[in-house]
């Protein structure tokens, strides 16, 4: 193929067709595609310097010419009849026109269809307040965002006005009325588009990205006065978050920026895309950070050191999981391989810790037992591997209470069996006999259904950690030590 004789069209239907995320345009190399998360050439000849902007001329906004001109970089949406939507960005480099396009499908999956925890939704249901989503370039924010806002827009009777550069996600009318503003076209600014956004009626307010010191200001503003604000910003955390929107600041400002989010934030979404066990594709693992009392008062102390732990402790009750945790999960439902999520966490040190409590083997039992492949969805959601512990433990409790029970019923059939002759007073109905030992038949059969359906999650779970312990993963250091104690929830 020689994409030196194609048009920019041609090369997006190839990236389409190829199923990549990202085109690259770069004079002297081929054409660059990133499928699963790695930018790979393609076996053609090299791109000419003075082919690359004859080959985006036709497609740039003429609005945007003379921008380009004056500014060396633009940033504008594309759309291929029939084919999907582009986020182009045509900027220069070492003197020479380059480009990159992201491929942004008209039909986008829902949040369930991402695999997201489902906490997830219910911000859609918050009358007011911010709500950020927060990763790397490349990691699923606008995708989760725009999932997010047409979610509201289908289950709310509201106003959602965005504000974007360029437009992405194409979002039509539902029970809500949508209202898209991209920068350079429908607004001069971000500045600008947020001042004017107040005025128009609006219920959900979504920006783009948290980009400057402006931005930032309004969208708090615009959460304190009672809209559901949802924006994005480039951090990796939540406290790396909130961290970087008090730095924005001036620094005599940084207490009141601290009240203002103690107050406002709802929750913060960070997300990481991941290499899937088998190589075909990326997975998102996710780390969620939802307002409360304890959550506040960090923030407002400052004391974003202890926001970690605070989202770790959260996990049942408020749904909360950190980075870790959720990379955790993907390893234990062997969506990920232990090398890949600990390359990739922030505190592989404390992902390990995590691990060692699951990651051990156990006895094998009967060959080619079946497992349920849809246990515990979503795959990143840490607390449904909390939930199988505490199935454990309340089958444990019911152990003992039927075991209790049961040795209570035996004592009193003894004692009535014991008791012979018509002379006694007080001989006892045979009925009555009858009776008791129907009560322990039904005793005995509810505990064994009970014990049936508990004893098949956990070894749902357990088929497949000892997999993974017995599979080229790895193990973590230290599961050699826990793999002597025995079961799995073993403690």
């Amino acid at each position: 193929m020689n994409p030196n004789s194609l048009n920019i069209d041609d090369l997006l239907r190839f990236m389409v067709k190829q199923q990549a995320s990202d085109l690259h345009l770069k004079p002297m190399r081929p054409p660059l595609m990133r499928m699963n998360g790695k930018l790979l050439p393609l076996k053609a000849e090299p791109l000419k310097p003075d082919v690359i902007p004859k080959m985006l001329e036709p497609i740039i906004p003429e609005r945007l010419s003379e921008t380009l001109e004056t500014q060396l970089a633009i940033d504008f949406g594309y759309s291929l009849p029939g084919v999907s939507r582009f986020r182009a960005s045509v900027f220069q480099q070492r003197g020479t026109r380059s480009a990159v396009f992201r491929r942004v499908p008209f039909d986008f999956p829902s949040l369930e269809d991402w695999g997201m925890p489902p906490i997830i939704s219910e911000f859609s249901k918050l009358p007011q307040g911010l709500v950020l989503i927060t990763g790397p370039t490349g990691s699923g924010k606008s995708s989760t965002l725009a999932s997010l806002i047409r979610l509201i827009a289908q289950t709310r009777l509201s106003h959602v006005v965005t504000i974007e550069d360029p437009i992405e996600f194409l979002l039509t009318d539902s029970l809500s009325s949508v209202t898209q503003r991209e920068i350079g076209t429908d607004t001069p600014s971000y500045e600008i588009a947020l001042r004017n956004v107040l005025r128009q009626d609006p219920d959900v307010i979504m920006v783009g990205e948290m980009r400057d010191l402006s931005t930032m200001q309004t969208v708090l503003t615009a959460a304190e006065t009672g809209h559901l604000v949802l924006s994005t910003v480039h951090t990796n955390s939540a406290a790396q978050t909130i961290d970087r929107i008090i730095d924005s600041f001036p620094e005599g400002n940084h207490r009141q920026i601290r009240q203002q989010l103690s107050t406002v934030l709802q929750a913060v979404v960070s997300m990481k895309l991941v290499e899937k066990t088998d190589g075909k594709g990326l997975i998102g693992a996710v780390e969620i950070m939802i307002r409360t009392p304890r959550i506040s008062k960090l923030i407002l102390e400052g004391n974003l050191e202890a926001l970690d732990e605070e989202i770790e402790n959260s996990v049942m009750y408020h749904k909360m999981q950190s980075m870790n945790q959720s990379l955790a999960a993907l390893v234990l439902h062997r969506q990920v391989t232990l090398e890949t999520a600990l390359s990739v966490s922030s505190n592989p040190g404390d992902l390990d810790l995590i691990l060692r409590k699951f990651l051990y083997s156990q006895q094998q039992k009967e060959a080619g037992q079946e497992e349920n492949q849809d246990m515990a969805e979503p795959l990143s959601d840490f607390s449904k591997i909390l939930e199988l512990q505490e199935i454990k433990k309340a089958y444990e409790e019911l152990q003992d209470r039927h075991r209790h029970e049961m040795a209570e019923k035996d004592e009193q059939i003894e004692s009535l069996r014991d008791v012979q002759g018509p002379q006694m007073p007080d001989a006892p109905d045979p009925s009555e006999v009858t009776q008791l030992r129907q009560e322990r038949d039904q005793l005995n059969q509810q505990v064994q259904r009970t014990r049936q359906e508990y004893e098949a999650k956990i070894e749902r779970l357990n088929a497949r950690i000892r997999e993974l312990s017995s599979s080229g993963g790895g193990t973590p250091v230290g599961a050699a030590e826990a793999e002597k104690k025995g079961g799995f929830f073993r403690r």
